[in-house]
């Protein structure tokens, strides 16, 4: 009985190009009691690996979420598979607006304790007291009420390609780290204002909405079937599009055009661009947008360092990148100081917290600009004496530099290096790969991020 791939990425984008049958890349999601995971991922890989499904779907005891591609001609057999399950009778199927046939390249279905890491607590609030969910006419409409405040609940690297006009696009990595900043920043709207909030296909809406109205917001909306049924409903209904530029998306695609609009730049030269690509550098593999001169200029690479890389031999290739020390540099999603145009001096949008009249606009906002390079992250923290650990994984601090600690719970806190330890020995420079200690007047969490303030 297979459960799992047999066959690599090359391998199958080969048979795909030998089939040649066209392909639907889509995606659905769907809270519900699952008994067994284990159990319920099983029999999904073995109905769906003979149909030639291909993606990523994540299973839990609270549903499941899952982004693929299939045969154009499987679909009404895939749709028998999951239709026998009730909680999956009649489910919305997001289809994507464009298709590409090596979206996906191996079907991987994995058990995971949430099917969207969001960093709450489930019971201590009804996570199916959700928002009203709108369709694209209405949510068009409400976008147009003074009174409508609209958040992006994606990561900057999503929103960053494309969004909807005057929305707040939070500057997060995840999904968890935006909730407690979209919460502290609206506290005076709650009552007056229309919380309106989308994502890519709905499912963190269907959570975060939840998570809002037990947080007291009166008036929550989430778009129904996030940008991707969006897209599809103004095209068939001819209406017009708010959303302006490319839809991020988790598959080799990374992005379906919805306007023509481009709204982004190269992260190297600066040059009008929204192609998201990984560097070429295994070792690096960094999420960024690059246009087609640099991609040939820099060989599909970050920095001229990757480059230097992928022309050694590969076994050299493979040594540099064993190990934590170098592993912890995979996967970062598009911000290093290697790229001109998106590095870590950012911008964060931020509401005054200032309770406007009844008939103000819904805040005004202020632009504050914090110019810091990216360090490490937090491993751990000693509560007695109260010492944070963090793990340097980029450039380097020293004594008597003005640090910045930023996390999920912790907040933003700012302090002055007056003394530390580097690999348990007392030095005043900590460098790349080092694990330093320093004394808090604070608790740091697991992956709090440092930062250097700049001058």
């Amino acid at each position: 009985m297979q459960l799992y791939n047999t066959l690599s990425a090359e391998e199958r984008a080969i048979m795909i190009d030998d089939a040649g049958k066209q392909r639907l890349t889509l995606s659905f999601y769907a809270y519900a009691q699952i008994s067994d995971p284990t159990q319920f991922r099983n029999e999904l890989f073995l109905a769906w690996n003979p149909l030639e499904v291909l993606g990523r779907i994540y299973v839990a005891s609270e549903g499941i979420n899952a982004q693929l591609s299939l045969p154009a001609d499987n679909f009404y057999a895939f749709k028998d598979t999951i239709e026998k399950y009730d909680f999956m009778k009649g489910i919305r199927l997001n289809i994507a607006v464009e298709h590409d046939d090596h979206s996906f390249l191996k079907l991987t279905v994995k058990v995971r304790d949430k099917i969207v890491a969001d960093g709450l607590n489930d019971t201590t609030f009804d996570v199916t007291n959700i928002g009203i969910h709108l369709k694209a006419k209405e949510f068009n409409e409400i976008l147009e009420n003074p009174d409508t405040i609209v958040v992006d609940f994606r990561n900057h690297y999503e929103s960053e390609i494309g969004y909807f006009k005057g929305a707040i696009t939070p500057d997060v990595d995840t999904f968890r780290e935006s909730l407690p900043i979209i919460n502290e920043q609206l506290q005076d709207f709650k009552e007056d204002k229309n919380l309106v909030m989308y994502c890519t296909g709905g499912i963190r809406c269907e959570k975060a909405s939840a998570y809002f109205k037990h947080q007291g917001f009166k008036n929550v909306y989430q778009l129904e079937g996030g940008i991707i049924n969006y897209a599809k409903q103004i095209k068939e209904e001819n209406l017009e599009s708010k959303f302006i530029g490319k839809n991020f998306v988790f598959d080799h695609r990374l992005g379906e055009r919805i306007t023509d609009d481009i709204v982004s730049q190269c992260h190297q030269c600066g040059k009008a661009c929204d192609v998201h690509t990984n560097c070429a550098n295994e070792g690096c593999h960094l999420l960024f947008i690059q246009c087609d001169s640099c991609k040939e200029k820099m060989e599909g690479c970050c920095s001229a360092e990757c480059v230097t890389v992928i022309h050694l031999p590969e076994e050299e290739q493979k040594a540099i990148r064993r190990g934590i020390k170098n592993g912890n540099k995979i996967f970062k999603k598009g911000k290093s100081d290697v790229l001109t145009f998106k590095n870590n001096e950012e911008t964060h949008a931020v509401f005054v917290a200032e309770k406007p009249s009844k008939n103000a606009r819904t805040g005004v906002k202020k632009e504050i600009k914090i110019k810091k390079q990216y360090i490490g992250k937090g491993t751990h923290f000693f509560p007695k004496p109260s010492i944070g650990q963090f793990l340097i994984e980029e450039n380097e601090i020293k004594i008597g530099d003005t640090i910045l600690i930023k996390g999920t719970t912790t907040g933003e806190q700012k302090l002055v290096i007056t003394e530390m330890l580097v690999n348990d020995l007392t030095k005043e420079i900590a460098n790349a790969g080092d694990t330093c200690t320093f004394k808090l007047p604070f608790r740091i969490r697991l992956s709090d991020k440092l930062y250097k303030i700049l001058d």
